[in-house]
């Protein structure tokens, strides 16, 4: 049954009327109005004991359950907060009633009870109606001590006016409480906001009917997300590691430094060094002075390093064919020559640990002029030509970017080469030293007992020229760009066959970004073969991409399954896709299911 609550509260009555036999405002318009009847009412009583409200029941509109409460006394908000605070909770409308001619009441509800009722509607939307009551008495005040405060002073229309506009109200004047002021006016009013008010709690029950309807209503299914792909890792790169190990294991050295007694031996690389010097270029002949144009370095050349080609130097240092004699260059300089290995260790880390270099240096000198001395001789060697020499041009960040970029100036060139490979009828220069520090099977390939030990011409088989300039490139400059995902295949098959593993992931990477990046349209009409790759990958032990194309074709079921291919794909490989196929057996299913009732029910499908 539908209900409205209505909450009253003041006192219409004068305190000093003598009338005080006057029905309420609340019981005149229920005793009153024709659309009133069954009216039962009684009082409810405070935890103190004392009346607190009247509350009368009866019925409205024929069929409305009306609860009217009536509180007189304010104090409610004062004794028992929680009371009121109920009341006004439950209220559809609230009514709020004074005296015109009580204006010390007035300005006491104004003060004191008016910011407890906003702070208890707490902006909700229930219509509030103020009504003024009584007719003004225009009489002289009373003087009489007792009447100081001027109680029968009147509360003017305006003060009125602007206590509704605060709390949002509807501001009514009840000269007297007659038929028409009663049922005409303050009933009129009443009666419209009772209207309203069953009209939004039938509009809330609509609106939470076709809620519940639509819980209960057919859903279409939910098509969950697709299985998480592998995600892969770039191996770390050990680039300066391969190059400073080179100089421990000494192998494929064809460099030996030894002071002018021959007392000693430091073995070294050409090629190492003169990636990173051009004083070193000028000591083996990669650069003649005409192309250095910088005499400090010319001059620092000759005080500093002599030359020996084709001295007889038993033993030749190990990995070098007899056909490339070793070069012994005599160091002149005594002190310079004491910390070689130092400054070698430097250069072979990648020419970019300064400071440590500085450290060692002095540590082993213990003299600041000669620790000076051979600074200056190490940056003479590292100076580029043409501009000055600075400290500032051998910290760390200036140098480190030296390696790979001047070793990409020895790539595929015939300066320094001491191998040659043969590849699809053409010749490829280049450097033991890189190949042995960079490639593990080449190591074991220069080094041990295999004819490439001592062998200029080394043939390729298995890959192309192309594939195989690239791995080379990988290996000079720690970098490789395919052009294409059949060319970074070609590149993982050839890193596999040398296993050279960082390069394979960066390959697999490469493969598994372009594939991410291809859009459904073109992944369709592409005459990639995904189940080539499969293949390709699995033969050449690459795991993770194998696994990782796998969970793609499955992620790709619809595109893949029309695909001639897709029949090429092991049992083992189908069942697995099958099992991880996006969307799932389950999701279409019911998406058919769904599909069948739509179209029984004849409604229009806001999914589809």
């Amino acid at each position: 049954m539908r209900s409205v609550n209505i909450v009253a509260f003041g006192n219409e009555r004068d305190g000093f009327s003598e009338d005080n036999q006057q029905p309420s405002l609340i019981w005149s318009y229920l005793g009153r109005s024709a659309l009133v009847s069954q009216i039962d009412s009684s009082l409810s009583a405070s935890h103190a004991g004392n009346p607190v409200f009247t509350e009368y029941q009866a019925c409205v509109f024929g069929n409305v359950r009306l609860v009217v409460r009536d509180c007189p006394v304010w104090d409610i908000f004062d004794s028992d907060w929680y009371t009121s605070r109920s009341l006004i909770g439950g209220a559809d409308i609230i009514v709020i009633k004074y005296s015109v001619n009580d204006k010390t009441s007035f300005q006491e509800l104004k003060d004191s009870y008016i910011p407890m009722i906003k702070k208890a509607l707490n902006h909700c939307s229930v219509p509030v109606i103020i009504s003024a009551i009584g007719a003004r008495k225009t009489g002289v005040p009373c003087t009489c001590p007792l009447c100081t405060s001027d109680r029968r002073s009147c509360v003017t229309t305006s003060e009125g006016v602007q206590l509704a506009k605060e709390l949002g109200a509807t501001y009514l004047e009840l000269h007297t409480l007659n038929d028409f002021y009663i049922q005409k006016y303050f009933g009129g009013v009443l009666e419209y906001f009772m209207i309203q008010s069953l009209n939004q709690k039938s509009s809330e029950k609509m609106k939470k009917r076709k809620k519940t309807e639509k819980c209960h209503r057919i859903q279409p299914p939910q098509l969950e997300q697709p299985e998480k792909m592998p995600i892969l890792k770039a191996e770390a790169s050990h680039y300066d590691a391969d190059l400073h190990n080179l100089l421990c294991c000494c192998q494929c050295a064809d460099v030996a430094f030894c002071p002018e007694d021959l007392s000693t031996v430091v073995e070294a690389h050409k090629i190492i060094l003169c990636s990173v010097s051009h004083l070193f270029m000028l000591l083996f002949k990669v650069k003649s002075p005409a192309d250095i144009r910088d005499a400090s370095i010319v001059r620092t050349a000759q005080s500093l390093f002599a030359v020996e080609a084709g001295a007889a130097f038993p033993p030749a240092p190990r990995g070098v064919p007899p056909c490339v004699p070793p070069v012994r260059v005599v160091v002149k300089d005594p002190v310079f020559c004491s910390c070689l290995p130092d400054i070698l260790h430097f250069i072979y880390s990648g020419a970019f640990q300064w400071e440590r270099l500085e450290e060692d240096i002095k540590k082993k000198l213990k003299d600041p002029e000669k620790t000076e001395h051979v600074l200056e001789k190490v940056k003479c060697i590292l100076k580029t030509p043409g501009k000055l020499n600075t400290v500032k041009d051998c910290r760390s960040h200036q140098i480190k970017r030296l390696y790979n970029t001047s070793l990409r100036l020895f790539f595929n060139t015939p300066v320094l080469a001491d191998v040659i490979f043969k590849i699809q009828g053409a010749t490829v220069p280049a450097h033991r030293a890189v190949l042995v520090a960079r490639c593990e099977v080449m190591a074991a390939m220069f080094n041990g007992n295999y004819l490439e030990a001592n062998s200029i011409l080394v043939p390729v088989y298995g890959v192309s020229k192309d594939t195989f300039l690239s791995f080379l490139e990988y290996l000079y400059t720690d970098s490789c760009c395919p052009a294409s995902i059949l060319q970074a295949m070609s590149l993982l098959i050839c890193a596999e066959m040398y296993q050279v593993m960082r390069l394979q992931h960066i390959c697999e990477l490469y493969i598994i970004t372009q594939l991410q990046s291809m859009p459904s349209r073109e992944l369709a009409s592409t005459s990639l073969s995904i189940v080539s790759l499969l293949k390709k990958a699995k033969f050449h032990n690459s795991d993770c991409l194998s696994t990782w194309l796998l969970h793609f074709i499955a992620t790709n079921y619809l595109i893949f399954s029309q695909k001639p291919e897709f029949q090429d794909l092991s049992v083992e490989e189908r069942d697995f896709v099958e099992m991880h196929r996006w969307p799932s057996n389950v999701y279409l299913k019911q998406l058919a299911d769904y599909r069948s009732y739509v179209h029984s029910q004849k409604c229009h499908c806001t999914v589809m």
